[in-house]
């Protein structure tokens, strides 16, 4: 945890301690951050009362109108089964069944970005809760109905959440989410930061790592700060 970067660096809004947060960038239909998904509950966990969680929904494929082809098939599926080794997730490999899909992420991560917007603090769970649904359960997470049906199962208000994720301004922060991503240099997902806008980022991460010295890692950045 010895590299700076300005990732994130309009982040947050201050200079002391209570600033001091992770930024995490991240597409909730990205196998790699499916695998990290548990590292990153356990450490918003961990350090929930000393550092906050600003989640950045990064588009991976936002917008694609093109249907999966066979290469593209392969190249999912050798990526699956790599993020399952490396991280012991479990996949449904009956998606790659499916005829015609579209492999297009900006839905789910404007179903985040509904989340945040109407409580706080849960978007993490909403994330993870689609990229179960997608990779696990094999949900198409391409269809609003079905972020919806999700939303309720998390406990949002069906209604309420199917009112502000179809709102125009909630596309536009989920298309601020994707620009704030670019603009920050984040060239993968997953990417976790942490840091304040003062005194610029700590890379905790630039993709998959697990959870092993993480947490002592961060614990040594915290202690390096202190005084």
């Amino acid at each position: 945890m010895s590299e700076t970067t300005d990732a994130g660096a309009r982040a947050g809004s201050g200079g002391d301690a209570e600033d001091r947060h992770f930024v995490y960038f991240a597409d909730p239909m990205c196998s790699w951050c499916y695998g990290f998904s548990p590292t990153i509950k356990t450490l918003s966990d961990t350090f929930a009362d000393r550092l906050g969680l600003r989640i950045v929904v990064g588009g991976l494929r936002a917008g694609n109108t093109q249907a999966m082809r066979p290469q593209d098939r392969e190249y999912i599926q050798g990526a699956w089964t790599r993020v399952g080794k490396a991280s012991g997730r479990p996949f449904d490999h009956a998606f790659f069944d499916r005829e015609h899909f579209v492999y297009d992420t900006e839905p789910a991560c404007r179903a985040v970005v509904t989340a945040r917007t109407l409580e706080a603090g849960s978007e993490l769970a909403m994330m993870s809760a689609i990229s179960t649904a997608f990779y696990a359960n094999n949900r198409d997470t391409t269809d609003p109905a079905t972020l919806i049906d999700i939303a309720a199962e998390q406990g949002h208000d069906r209604a309420a959440f199917q009112e502000t994720f179809d709102a125009a301004d909630t596309r536009n922060a989920t298309l601020q989410d994707f620009y704030f991503s670019q603009q920050s240099g984040v060239q993968g997902f997953p990417c976790l930061v942490v840091g304040e806008d003062t005194q610029g980022y700590t890379i905790v991460t630039n993709g998959f790592r697990a959870i092993d010295g993480m947490v002592e890692g961060i614990e040594r950045w915290l202690a390096s700060q202190t005084g």
